[in-house]
């Protein structure tokens, strides 16, 4: 892979990084602020599920101006939220101010979570499109990695120190906005928009040995395509199957409860009777499971598959969530046995379901509807996150003893379980194949 191509790749990817550290850093930040603010369940579940709320309307809304204006500059937008939200945030003199800005950096993680992966597919070459798109996720995994760090490197800087967890961010944010000008816009974005010679140059810096006019006749085909099909319906055939696929992935990718163990796990912990720095202390052990099993997955995902790794990991983490589940629901949380059973179920997810999803969600749509479809598999993936994380809270504190922890992980295990029986039914396989010859094979 050439020089051009890695940069590129990775300024998109920097959008999964602040993904994952704004969707953390509240992790570590919780009880402080949650005390601070003086919050009950129910306060304590919106403050967090606010900023998912705006990763919903992110998600969903980014689609169209992402095609008019461009993903480069839809990421430029994104990267400006992102440092809107960390210094208010940050700074919020009260609850209202707090979840203002939380939502605001969630209309930022939405974005980017639907216009990075998109960006990505549509400069990579389709026998690296897979290790490229997923470099989001490891950027992603990166993040989440960072703030759980971040969160414990500032426990003892007094009474402020959350408002210095969600600061943090700003400088990553920064960077990405400056980064974003120095890469070319995606090259079929191009294409669309009646820029051929720049398309040829953006395609020739990222892939100089290709036949590049091959690939210009490959994307004139989709475009026209796309423009005699624009008011192809999503719920209608022959899209209405890849649709359905795509928002069974989005929901999946949730109902395995993984959103909950990297928001709560500090509360999880501090339940079963660990103190608040050893319980911050050990979500940096779960980031760090998180990013050693993303790089495994990302070195085998295009000689294994993406099905082959969704039929191990699904059944790896109903097992582990089950466990989990039994070990609240009788009271064996003591020592490290919670711990040892997350971080099976984190190596289960990060080499299975978070490596694969945004993969899909960039690859599984036919050329005429793929922002749509994508923005509709982010939606779906963000409505079932907001939910479970505002629920989470208040479930927990309806029960006594933990039960309320272990009905919600019997839940997701058997949830999980019946994702596994979807993907093994009805997904088709994408690994080394255009974004056109999957469309071609499975209308």
């Amino acid at each position: 892979m050439k020089g051009k191509l890695i940069l590129y790749t990775l300024v998109a990817a920097i959008g999964g990084l602040l993904y994952g550290f704004d969707t953390a850093v509240i992790n570590g930040a919780l009880p402080f602020f949650k005390s601070h603010f003086q919050l009950n369940d129910v306060m304590t579940g919106w403050a967090v599920s606010s900023a998912l709320l705006g990763c919903i309307i992110g998600a969903i809304g980014i689609g169209k101006p992402g095609d008019i204006y461009g993903r480069r500059e839809m990421l430029k937008l994104s990267a400006l939220l992102f440092l809107v939200s960390a210094v208010g945030t940050g700074l919020a003199p009260e609850i209202n101010s707090f979840i203002l800005f939380r939502f605001v950096g969630g209309l930022a993680v939405g974005a980017a979570s639907v216009l990075s992966p998109i960006y990505i597919s549509e400069i990579a070459p389709a026998t690296h499109r897979g290790r490229l798109i997923i470099t989001f996720q490891l950027a992603l995994v990166v993040g989440i990695l960072v703030a759980f760090f971040v969160d414990y490197l500032l426990i003892d800087t007094g009474k402020n120190n959350w408002r210095y967890m969600f600061i943090s961010e700003a400088i990553p944010a920064l960077a990405f906005l400056v980064l974003l000008y120095k890469v070319r816009k995606s090259p079929r974005w191009l294409m669309q928009t009646g820029h051929q010679e720049a398309a040829r140059e953006t395609i020739k810096d990222v892939n100089p040995n290709a036949d590049i006019q091959s690939i210009i006749v490959e994307i004139e085909t989709s475009i026209k395509l796309e423009q005699e099909g624009k008011q192809e319906k999503l719920f209608k055939k022959p899209n209405l199957k890849f649709t359905l696929i795509g928002i069974c992935i989005g929901l999946f990718s949730q109902f395995t409860g993984v959103a909950i163990v990297f928001y709560y796990a500090t509360d999880i912990f501090r339940a079963a009777g660990f103190s608040t720095d050893s319980a911050i202390g050990q979500t940096v052990i779960l980031g760090a499971t998180n990013l050693i099993f993303t790089i495994l997955a990302m070195s085998v995902i295009d000689k294994i598959g993406r099905k082959k790794l969704l039929y191990v990991g699904t059944i790896g983490m109903a097992i582990s969530l089950g466990v989990f589940s039994w070990a609240f629901y009788t009271g064996n949380t003591e020592g490290w046995l919670l711990l040892g059973i997350l971080i099976c179920y984190v190596a289960f997810f990060a080499s299975s379901m978070g490596a694969v999803v945004f993969v899909l969600l960039a690859e599984i749509f036919p050329n005429n509807i793929r922002s749509r479809g994508m923005a509709l598999g982010s939606f779906s993936n963000w409505i079932v996150n907001g939910s479970i994380t505002f629920l989470f809270p208040i479930v927990v504190g309806a029960f006594s003893d933990g039960k309320g922890i272990g009905y919600s992980f019997a839940f997701f295990s058997i949830m999980t379980l019946l994702g596994f029986f979807f993907f093994r039914t009805f997904l088709f396989e994408t690994t080394n194949k255009t974004l056109e010859e999957i469309e071609f094979e499975n209308k």
